[in-house]
């Protein structure tokens, strides 16, 4: 697939520029992290694993954090963080008008959790006075906050970002990576043609603020790719190079806005001895976002004549501006109104004298032909 933008620059005045720019990007992430699982265990995660889907056009997601619940189609209690969910009767339950926040099909019935003895440390018989409505569908309701899994290690994790170009105004392609490269790392001295960042490097650039960044982390949010071409064509085209910028696009976490971060679900099911499971994830990463501009300048004849015309309107333009500002808007317009004026009516005197000057010698030389045709007659 492959992404038009536009562009604004400008060129010396010789040179034809373009701004369209057709352009392809991909991104490759390389890493290994780890989660910390309940009862001291270690869940070691690939690129397989934290990059969804696994190829996608012009942007990426990396998940950096998550839930995951092991469900089964079932009958169970509503999640207890829904309030509407609690209940002391069935008729709460039955009555409930549609919930978008339902976790399926309430079956009318309310469900009362045993109280535990505290001193036989045993379950009563007695039941709790509230409850929480019963549901048919994915069980168990997927768990909160406190079961989040942070994957470990990922600011180590590098970025290939692989980018094609066109300006088809000029039929010329180019890409952002040098021949022969080799395996690098960017860095702003040392190795910077070097299109490979860490996850790091990017993070730092598009959030100054230490726990912002950490909540990005845990939450999810939104980091643009820039890529911005300069080119110039007269010279060779392996001179030309991008140069990277790196933003936050979602709202800061201390703004609190409506919806922070970014996250979704994904799940995979199966089916075991006729009953459906499934592994229900709540995925938090970072999305990354790559756009790409430039523009191009190349010797042109006709752009330059065409320059060069208007440059020598302009020098008419400006003897014209000039003579108005100092004739209406100068202080010292007047004496240069008369110094004008008086240059004026003395190059019409001398014009005047000059043709009553010929019409006189015109004259006599009409009277001395004519005495000369009356002598010879």
């Amino acid at each position: 697939m492959r992404t038009i933008y536009s562009f604004t620059s400008h060129y010396p005045s010789y040179q034809k520029h373009d701004t369209t720019v057709v352009s392809s990007t991909t991104l490759k992430v390389k890493g290994i992290g780890q989660v910390e699982m309940p009862q001291n265990k270690t869940v070691i995660m690939d690129v397989a694993d934290y990059v969804i889907p696994p190829s996608e056009n012009n942007g990426m997601f990396v998940m950096t954090n998550f839930v995951r619940t092991n469900q089964r189609q079932s009958t169970c209690a509503e999640n207890i963080e829904l309030k509407q969910a609690i209940c002391k009767n069935d008729s709460i339950c039955s009555n409930q008008s549609f919930i978008p926040t339902m976790n399926g099909r309430w079956t009318g019935r309310c469900l009362f959790t045993p109280e535990k003895n505290i001193v036989y440390q045993t379950r009563s018989v007695i039941t709790s006075s509230k409850g929480l409505c019963e549901y048919a569908g994915w069980c168990p309701p997927e768990d909160g906050e406190s079961s989040m899994m942070l994957l470990q290690g990922i600011l180590n994790f590098t970025v290939f970002i692989k980018t094609f170009l066109e300006f088809p105004l000029f039929g010329v392609k180019t890409k952002n990576m040098v021949d022969n490269l080799k395996p690098c790392i960017f860095d702003p001295i040392h190795n910077k043609d070097c299109p490979i960042y860490t996850i790091d490097y990017m993070l730092n650039q598009a959030e100054d603020n230490s726990t912002e960044r950490d909540l990005m982390l845990r939450y999810g949010g939104f980091i643009n790719i820039k890529l911005h071409w300069d080119c110039n064509l007269d010279r060779n085209i392996k001179l030309c190079k991008p140069k990277y910028t790196f933003s936050r696009l979602d709202a800061p976490f201390h703004e609190k806005p409506f919806s922070v971060g970014f996250n979704f679900r994904y799940s995979s099911t199966w089916k075991q001895n006729e009953e459906h499971f499934r592994t229900l994830t709540k995925a938090y990463g970072l999305r990354f976002k790559v756009t790409v501009s430039g523009n191009a300048g190349k010797f042109n004849f006709i752009t330059l004549t065409l320059n060069i015309g208007s440059l020598i309107g302009i020098f008419g333009i400006a003897t014209f501006v000039s003579d108005i500002i100092v004739l209406y808007i100068s202080k010292k317009s007047g004496a240069y109104r008369e110094h004008v004026f008086e240059k004026l009516q003395l190059e019409t005197s001398l014009d005047e004298t000059k043709d009553h000057s010929k019409l006189c010698v015109k004259k006599n030389e009409d009277q001395l032909l004519n005495d000369a045709s009356n002598t010879d007659r």
